[in-house]
């Protein structure tokens, strides 16, 4: 009963020791241990291949969820499947924690979502796939996601070109490791169908801009520097949302600036430019764009690199800020109301 269950083990012990050890942001150290996970699953995928021919010409069963029946199977024959498990539920996890970090909007949430429904489904069709094309498509998978992080790290540069190269290289290496390792065990196409869906939904705008990660984005009036630190004064929230200090509301005063500032962490060896796209909710229109004020963004900066923009004169109503890339790639929404200045509404001065 208890070697059923072994697998899924394997896969949330991956996840809590990641959730554990993988801090704040993306650092180098955290991409070059899931490079180790990846490419330490590559010598038991040789010696299963070997297994499996040698099995094959014995007139044996040609998957290997046939090989080996789990039920009966001993732990030296379990060994190898486990250590897959265990390296692909690290990986998993651990990507699914580092996307979720970049996430910080509605749909690059269902992104996450839909990322960690079907990391945990794989976990339970292990019968449903032959055995040497599951074990393709999940390590084409993870180097996909591994190299969306590891190109723009590496390269300091965020450009849509790199996510798409990153895409290519990693069906290239899994189907160059695939002819190498085992020409006529399993299949490589899943793989391409996910390179495929992985390129559509990035081009929807529903995967986030890693490696950026968005830290804080404020709206209020009154923006100042004080020595290292930016100071906004912002609405005090009610008493009865006790779990924050300030409110989703700004009370201006006609003609008065209102300020959006955002802090979005960076790698150090990565400069690009970033837009405030400040746009208006009309009833029949939808959300109109009114500006787009970029600024630059350099990183290294651990709690985020911080850049503001401010407009004047602005409309009483609900408004948003999208923070986004050069290209158009949001990297965090904030909504907020606009209305005429209260006498009675308390303020704060808030430090980004």
């Amino acid at each position: 009963m208890i070697k059923k269950y072994l697998p899924v083990v394997a896969f949330f012990a991956g996840f809590i020791w990641d959730a554990l050890t993988i801090g704040k942001n993306v650092n180098a150290s955290d991409l070059l241990i899931l490079s180790g996970y990846l490419f330490a699953t590559v010598p038991i995928m040789v010696w299963l291949v070997k297994r499996a021919n040698l099995l094959i010409n014995n007139a044996a069963q040609t998957t290997l969820a046939m090989h080996v029946s789990f039920k009966d199977a001993n732990w030296r024959e379990r060994l190898p499947y486990l250590l897959l498990q265990f390296l692909f539920g690290s990986l998993f996890s651990a990507l699914f924690i580092l996307y979720f970090k970049s996430s910080s909007h509605l749909a690059a949430f269902a992104w996450c979502l839909g990322l960690g429904v079907l990391l945990i489904a794989n976990e339970f069709l292990e019968t449903a796939y032959r055995r040497f094309t599951l074990i393709w498509t999940l390590f084409g998978f993870c180097l996909i996601l591994l190299l969306n992080f590891v190109l723009p790290y590496s390269l300091g540069s965020i450009h849509w070109l790199w996510f798409f190269v990153s895409i290519i290289l990693a069906v290239v290496i899994t189907q160059a490791l695939k002819l190498k390792i085992s020409p006529h065990l399993g299949s490589i196409y899943p793989t391409y169908l996910i390179a495929i869906l992985i390129a559509s939904i990035y081009v929807l705008d529903v995967i986030p801009p890693v490696p950026l990660v968005i830290k804080d984005i404020q709206v209020g009036t009154h923006l100042e520097k004080v020595s290292n630190t930016y100071k906004l004064q912002q609405d005090k929230a009610p008493v009865w949302r006790f779990w924050r200090s300030t409110s989703n509301s700004v009370h201006i005063i006609k003609g008065e600036k209102v300020y959006c500032i955002s802090s979005v962490f960076a790698p150090s060896n990565l400069e690009a430019r970033l837009y405030h796209r400040w746009q208006m909710y009309d009833k029949k229109q939808g959300w109109l764009t009114m500006s787009r004020i970029g600024f630059a963004l350099t990183g290294g900066r651990n709690k985020g690199y911080r850049g503001y923009t401010y407009k004047q004169n602005v409309a009483f109503g609900l408004w948003r800020v999208k923070v986004e890339t050069e290209n158009g790639r949001t990297i965090s929404v904030h909504e907020f109301t606009i209305n005429s200045n209260n006498d009675n509404q308390s303020k704060i001065l808030k430090a980004i």
